[in-house]
């Protein structure tokens, strides 16, 4: 059976601007690597109701499943679960038993406003939020998510043990301080032809003044990654270079 595959899509004009820099998607694809789920593509769209709801139709359809982070706060530009209502044709509408979590949470401090956080499209599953209470939710394969990181994490965390699992993807690295990308890029692509089950990449680098180049591969069979990284050290020693397993000091 082959791997889960997943979509993230994270919404806000704030990230668009680079006034927020996202940081939300290392932790949902290092998660999903552990999880063997495939990540596939990540998009990043602004608070413009028909680009959401247009990605969100086409990636849900795409891939096993779909993670959104951001617009599900209490602000007028916090659309994303009404959008998500609109993507499922389904009504968006107050869900009881989250609004009695806020209401107990908040007390006499609950208005309209905040109201918002626990209005939900019909059908959705809650996500639980030990954060800040106000829920994500689950609608079919799409896992809608706050976009402030510690709260994403949060509904992350509440949510991975119900999601499907493949086997874990794996990565190895090796190291060639001094060595140039071009010289070596001939090479690589002769092992990236014989390991086809393996991803390899080579990601130049600078370090204290000297340039170098790490070489990644990344796959559910262990013993293939380690034999592609074998070949791939004696090709950076080729270079009279020590290759270096693991981040460089």
């Amino acid at each position: 059976m082959s791997n889960p595959t997943a979509a993230i899509i994270i919404i806000g004009n704030e990230i668009l601007s680079g006034r927020t820099q996202d940081v939300n998607v290392q932790f949902i694809a290092t998660h999903l690597a552990l999880l063997g789920v495939k990540l596939q593509e990540v998009r990043v769209v602004p608070d413009v109701p028909g680009r959401i709801i247009g990605t969100v139709n086409e990636l849900r359809a795409a891939y096993d499943m779909v993670f959104t982070t951001g617009g599900i706060g209490p602000t007028h530009d916090d659309i994303t679960s009404e959008c998500i209502a609109a993507a499922f044709g389904v009504p968006w509408e107050a869900h009881e038993p989250s609004m009695k979590v806020l209401r107990d949470y908040l007390g006499p401090r609950m208005n309209a406003a905040q109201g918002r956080m626990a209005t939900l499209p019909r059908g959705a599953v809650p996500i639980r939020n030990e954060v800040s209470i106000a829920p994500g939710f689950t609608m079919g394969n799409v896992h809608v998510m706050a976009g402030v990181p510690r709260i994403m994490q949060a509904m992350f965390l509440a949510l991975e043990k119900d999601l499907p699992r493949g086997t874990p993807i794996a990565m190895r690295a090796v190291y060639g301080i001094g060595v140039m990308e071009g010289n070596i890029a001939a090479g690589l692509s002769e092992i990236q032809d014989r390991f086809a089950d393996a991803d390899l990449g080579s990601y130049p680098f600078q370090r204290d003044g000297s340039w170098g180049v790490a070489i990644v591969a990344k796959g559910t069979d262990t013993a293939r990654l380690e034999a592609a990284i074998a070949e791939a050290s004696a090709m950076i020693e080729g270079q009279g270079v020590s290759p270096i397993q693991g981040e460089p000091e």
